[in-house]
């Protein structure tokens, strides 16, 4: 995502060569209302050295600063080090520039939510697998659990370059979730919502949602989402959606179908309910079968 209005645009000659000094600034109220990215970017031969992002959602309403005065400041910082020591300024700078984004399809990315290893959910997780191992190859299982992944902090920071601060084991989910074609999320129903761990996992994914809208990409995704709730009622169920389905319309990630089992307090093995497992192969199936 390029374009916006530049705010200012200057050469800088040192050490013989000559640079470019801009800053650029988008409207990205489409996202958030109000929301505004600063882009600084040092250039020379067509090539960018330097690029800081900052936008005007980092800074809370109790913090004395304004997004475009730090990357004026910033600006100014870069272009009194790059008079200074050319050489040492733009090799300080490398860290900086843009990283690529792979995107190969490697099939399906499966979700366990449940804290329980060996519980329902996990069954569930195994037959997705099992189905999208038949049509697409391996795909990953991921027991959230298992894993260390900070809660998100709300920074915003992952809206000026689509990557989230921390580097944690959801660095490597956001990648399988990016080159995925299907997202299962397996849950089931935690005091009226879904268990701690997924939710950080959704609330990690809002770097996602960053990256899908400031670096667009064509191939389309789908998700599924498999429940189980202890009480009988879908009813039960009216929680868990309020939070899944609008994470994933929210990422672009269309619904392909939904699996719901209610009444597990009695039934207490899912493996028991005829049909089932095939009922979950075909909705896995079809996702993956029709693009």
């Amino acid at each position: 995502m390029e374009g916006g209005k530049v705010l200012l645009s200057k050469e800088i000659r040192a050490g013989g060569k000559l640079y470019t000094l801009s800053i650029v600034m988008e409207d990205l109220s489409r996202l958030y209302p109000g929301m505004a990215r600063y882009t600084l970017r040092l250039e020379a031969g067509g090539e960018t050295l330097g690029l800081f992002r900052t936008n005007t959602f980092e800074y809370s309403p109790t913090v004395p600063l304004d997004a475009e005065q730090v990357a004026r400041d910033r600006a100014r910082q870069w272009e009194k080090a790059l008079m200074k020591d050319p050489a040492g300024f733009i090799t300080s700078l490398a860290g900086s520039r843009e990283a690529a984004r792979p995107g190969e399809d490697t099939g399906t990315l499966i979700i366990q939510g449940s804290p329980r290893p060996d519980g329902n959910c996990s069954i569930l997780a195994g037959w997705a697998a099992e189905e999208a191992t038949r049509l697409r190859g391996r795909p990953r299982v991921v027991y959230l659990d298992d894993l260390s992944i900070r809660p998100c902090i709300g920074c915003y920071q992952c809206y000026n370059s689509g990557t989230c601060t921390f580097d944690d084991d959801m660095t490597g989910l956001i990648r399988s979730l990016r080159s995925a074609s299907l997202l299962v999320i397996c849950t089931p129903v935690y005091t009226n919502t879904v268990p701690g761990a997924l939710k950080i996992f959704i609330d990690r994914c809002q770097a996602y949602h960053a990256e899908r809208n400031l670096f667009p990409a064509e191939k389309p995704q789908k998700g599924i989402l498999l429940g189980v709730a202890g009480r009988t009622g879908k009813e039960n169920f009216d929680c868990v959606k309020r939070v899944v389905v609008p994470f994933l319309r929210n990422l672009g990630i269309g619904l392909a179908g939904e699996i719901l089992l209610d009444g597990m307090d009695r039934v207490r093995d899912l493996r028991t309910v005829p049909g089932l497992r095939e009922e979950v192969a075909r909705l896995v199936g079809d996702a993956l079968d029709h693009p």
